[in-house]
């Protein structure tokens, strides 16, 4: 089983470890083009778009697990339906945020309160990269489809597109004509949309065969379509409650003044990173256990379980270790500016716990989705954001940021605690 998870995880780390160099390229040419104010404009404006398009990533979640059971069913023609599904609902979506764009903005800088400087460098980096929506959303679709399908390799090849795309027009824009945050977002935009045309491409060439146009009678019929909108609607709850946690911490940085806000952004991309790096084995755990839960094999699932949490104790002492050791040249490739990394090594500690604190809650997640387990994930995530609102909260005007940090941890923490307890209502009925 392990070279089975091997397959569909290695390429999963390699495109996930690739997703967060589209913010990490953003914040490197941030830090070189003036001081605190561009990296936190930066900060902030992703902030933004994470709290958007996370409204919308329930098609992702969503999608890989429908696809993924229908896989281990044998059922082609659901397979069909359920993307035809995720990207109509992906394109009506995103046209909605952009024709809504401007009361969008409007209340996302009301609520994260960043000083006058940065969100008029943030609010130009928004403007542009809204027009993203569309292609964000398609994404979310065609990589929930593909995962579902155990092909891991076709997001990889997406996201390392996105990433040379990114790199190259961001890097010229910037330093080529002086564009700045404008360059930014036209270079990150572009990459949005070139990801999209690979993935169609991808599906043409690959799945066109199998489908076929009578796979599409029965795309909206009821009770499938109040499952989709039953499953998609605690999986956007579910997001509303990390968003709540995202927007409460760069919210109460932000308001802690412009090097904190900064410090926090550097710090968090460790996060990020272990995050998406850990993702790759839950990736696997929802492809394969997605599958073992559509063919009722009760015993696969549970050792699929162990196996993966075996992989996520290795990962967690690997990264630990690994930042502990490297921080400050990591911190020194974001930014040259010394007052930010010196602000950042005093949460250093909180940072390097993250691993340890939060693998369990990475390996839970890939299995409740390929079972698509909605509820029980709302409730293990709001109980976890509610644990973040009380602690930092209470403990901000005595700890100040560092209360933050702690909130941060236990959120993880109280995710794994309720996961675990209730694992046993995710295995296979068969």
């Amino acid at each position: 089983m392990n070279r089975a998870i091997l397959r569909i995880a290695i390429p999963s780390i390699v495109s996930s470890f690739t997703v967060p160099l589209l913010g990490l390229v953003d914040l490197f040419l941030a830090g070189h083009i003036g001081g605190a104010e561009y990296i936190g404009a930066i900060s902030v404006g992703t902030t933004i778009f994470n709290m958007l398009y996370w409204l919308l990533y329930f098609l992702r979640v969503s999608t890989g697990g429908f696809t993924a059971q229908a896989e281990g069913r044998g059922d082609t023609a659901e397979e069909t339906r359920v993307l035809v599904r995720s990207l109509t609902v992906a394109a009506a979506l995103g046209l909605g945020f952009i024709i809504l764009q401007k009361p969008l903005s409007h209340c996302a800088f009301a609520i994260i309160g960043a000083t006058p400087e940065v969100e008029q460098l943030a609010k130009k980096y928004f403007d542009i990269l809204i027009y993203g929506a569309p292609a964000v959303f398609a994404l979310y679709g065609f990589t929930g489809w593909f995962i579902g399908k155990q092909n891991a390799k076709a997001p990889m090849l997406v996201a390392i597109l996105q990433n040379v795309v990114n790199i190259f027009l961001s890097t010229l824009l910037v330093f080529g004509f002086n564009l700045k945050t404008e360059g930014l977002a036209i270079g990150t935009l572009a990459a949005q949309y070139a990801g999209v045309a690979v993935s169609a491409l991808i599906w043409y060439r690959v799945y066109r065969s199998a489908a076929r146009r009578e796979h599409l009678q029965g795309l909206w019929a009821k009770g499938t379509l109040g499952r989709f909108f039953r499953v998609n609607g605690d999986f956007f709850l579910r997001t509303l409650c990390m968003i709540a946690v995202q927007v409460g911490f760069t919210a109460m940085g932000a308001r802690q003044g412009d090097l904190v806000l900064a410090a926090n952004a550097l710090l968090l991309q460790t996060y990020s990173i272990f995050s998406y790096f850990l993702d790759g084995f839950a990736f696997a755990g929802e492809a394969m256990g997605g599958k073992f839960y559509g063919a009722g094999n009760r015993a696969d699932f549970r050792r699929l379980t162990r196996r993966l949490f075996l992989w996520g104790v290795g990962i967690a002492l690997t990264f630990t270790l690994a930042f502990a050791l490297l921080y400050r040249p990591f911190l020194g490739l974001l930014t040259d500016e010394a007052d930010v990394i010196a602000a950042a090594g005093a949460y250093l500690p909180y940072a390097i716990a993250i691993p340890l604190v939060g693998f369990a809650t990475f390996v839970f997640d890939g299995l409740y989705i390929g079972a698509t387990a909605s509820r029980l994930m709302l409730l293990s995530v709001f109980s976890g954001a509610v644990v973040f609102l009380i602690l930092s909260q209470t403990l901000q005007p005595t700890l100040g940021n560092h209360a933050l940090w702690i909130g941060m941890l236990a959120f993880l923490a109280v995710r794994s605690i309720v996961q675990a307890l209730t694992y046993r209502e995710i295995l296979p009925k068969g």
